[in-house]
């Protein structure tokens, strides 16, 4: 049977700000108590107010590890102001732009879990440059067009360990969902056609990769 999370975490997930469904949540949760059987810190790409970053942070609590997670808290493309994926209440009132740095606080705070994660408020790209340890996981859920897609993948697919989990979300292989899906899509189709992941398991948009070989 996979790991599954404490009925308290699995509360403060679905009660936090976010998109990802039950299901999706319970794979990712599995990949993370895997992977973190490696000894090395797991990193998400893409915070947003926490959500998924609880499952992380929990998992990573249970291996004695780190959860690392990375985004610059303005919202991606299709959480701006006049797209579906808008969220008024992450707004800040004062400048004007989205800030989901004070929610996502709030969500580890909720959950007992602020000491097991470190926060990188940053561009993934960025953030990429500077990093050089490698990593037991790597979830892939910042925005969805190619170019911030592809830089995720090229920025920290690097870094995951050999036997490590490349994890990719919203993977939608039909062209209706162009705007959602289809980066990470084909990022995941790279990754496969690299011959250094091999697919461990599919749940509906979450993909897990296992590194097998070198190279991206």
């Amino acid at each position: 049977m996979p790991a599954a999370p404490k009925p308290e975490i699995l509360a403060a997930f679905e009660s936090a700000k976010g998109f990802m469904p039950v299901g999706e949540g319970l794979a990712l949760y599995a990949a993370a108590v895997e992977a973190g059987r490696l000894g090395l810190p797991l990193l998400e790409v893409g915070t947003y107010c926490g959500r998924s970053t609880v499952l992380l942070a929990d998992a990573a609590r249970e291996a004695g590890v780190t959860a690392i997670t990375v985004d610059h808290h303005r919202g991606s493309e299709e959480q701006q102001p006049g797209w579906e994926y808008h969220d008024p209440e992450t707004v800040d009132p004062e400048i004007g732009l989205m800030d989901t740095l004070p929610t996502f606080r709030r969500t580890l705070h909720r959950a007992g879990l602020e000491e097991h994660v470190i926060a990188l408020v940053g561009r993934s790209p960025q953030v990429a440059k500077v990093w050089n340890s490698p990593l037991g996981l790597v979830f892939v859920d910042g925005g969805h067009t190619d170019e911030h897609a592809t830089a995720d993948y090229e920025g920290w697919a690097p870094h995951v360990a050999e036997g490590g989990l490349l994890v990719i979300h919203d993977v939608f292989p039909d062209p209706v969902d162009e705007f959602t899906g289809q980066a990470p899509y084909r990022v995941y189709l790279r990754a496969l056609a690299s011959g250094a992941f091999t697919e461990v398991s599919a749940t509906d948009s979450l993909r897990v990769l296992r590194r097998v070989a070198a190279g991206i």
